[in-house]
Order: C-alpha cells, then structure tokens, then sequence
C-alpha cells in the first residue's frame, strides 16, 4: 500500500526505484571498474547486488530508528502490537529489494552468470537479513523514542559504514589486509546473499556471525 500511494499515478510506478538503481549501478560500475581497472564482467554483478542488498540494509536501519517517532499519534490511538509497525516497514522494504534484484537479474542474463544450485542459498540470507533486521528495528526503534539524537548519530554512522563495507570494492583489494573485513557484521550479512548468487559458498564464519 506504502509503494503504490507513493507511485499514484506514475507512468512506471514502482519500477522507477528499478531505474535509478540501473542508472547508479551503471554509472558507478564505469567509474569505480575504470578506477581499479577491474573487468566489468565481474565487476556489475558485484556491484549490482552489493548496492541493492546495502540499499536494503541502510533502509531498514535509518526507517526502523524513526518507526515509532513518525507514528506516534498512530501509536497511541490505536491498539495494535508494537511489532506491527516494524513489520511494515520490513516488508515495504523488501518489495523495493525485490524490484532492485531485477538488475542483478539482468546483468547476469547479460554477462552469462548462473550460480546454480548453490544460488538459492542466497533465499536463506534474504531471510537471515529479515530476521535480524526485525529485532534491530525494535531495539533502535525504542531508543530512539526516548533520545532523538540517536537517529542522526546512527545515519552518518550509515555513511560512514557504507565506504569501509565491500559495497563498491572488493574485498581483494584490501590486500594483505583482507582479513580486516571479517571484523565488519554488514559484510557478512551482504556476502551471505551476494556469495550464492554468483556462485559461490558463503564461508562459514558468515553463517556464524549472523545467525
């Protein structure tokens, strides 16, 4: 109901979420592939499902800290479980990562990418995801009730997170100090979804660290 209000009367609805998502991975695949001379082939999958999954992540983060701030009025005049609030937004958010995915769905096409099998163990991430994000949302959703600086604190926390998580770069470039990026909870959560589907294993500290 949140996405069709939203694109009323849209010639293409919610698939413009889609296109500015195709633009941006576009552009920056271009610019960052150029960049790092990295091959393009590989690199906009990466970077297609990299940015829908953060996309997602940085969503549910900034959102679930205003969800009972913003509906308060709400919140107060009408009986329904807190969790209620949360869930909408959850799932908001997911419907929006499922229209970013046809990117990644594209590219693959595109390039001849088939994770096979081992693919739909990125389904198991999506679900990881939603689960955690379920609890985070509840917790940040609270504290934030009480201290209403808590919310900006958290988005340039946002900002600051995106540049040193494996989003727009691979975790091969940091070299000998590759082993640096384990220490980062989001690049689990992203590899868990992003590993299956281009065509490999999650390796197990991954599963461990989010579940």
């Amino acid at each position: 109901h949140d996405i069709r209000k939203r694109y009323r009367r849209s010639v293409l609805g919610p698939f413009w979420l889609t296109l500015s998502m195709a633009v941006l991975v576009g552009s920056l695949g271009l610019v960052y592939g150029t960049l790092f001379q990295l091959d393009l082939q590989n690199y906009l999958p990466f970077l297609s499902i990299s940015l829908a999954t953060w996309t997602l992540i940085a969503a549910i983060l900034n959102e679930g800290c205003m969800s009972f701030v913003e509906l308060e009025a709400l919140i107060k005049n009408v009986r329904i479980p807190m969790s209620v609030h949360v869930l909408r937004i959850l799932w908001r958010n997911l419907i929006i990562y499922a229209h970013n995915i046809v990117i990644f769905a594209v590219v693959a096409v595109i390039f001849g990418i088939w994770p096979g099998a081992v693919g739909l163990l990125a389904f198991l991430g999506v679900g990881l995801l939603a689960v955690n994000a379920l609890w985070v949302m509840l917790l940040f959703g609270m504290i934030c009730t009480r201290f209403r600086d808590v919310p900006l604190i958290i988005a340039s926390v946002i900002q600051l997170l995106f540049f040193v998580t494996p989003v727009m770069w691979k975790p091969e470039l940091m070299g000998a100090r590759r082993g640096l990026v384990v220490l980062n909870p989001l690049y689990h959560v992203i590899e868990l979804i992003r590993a299956p589907l281009l065509g490999s294993a999650p390796d197990w500290k991954s599963w461990v660290v989010v579940i």
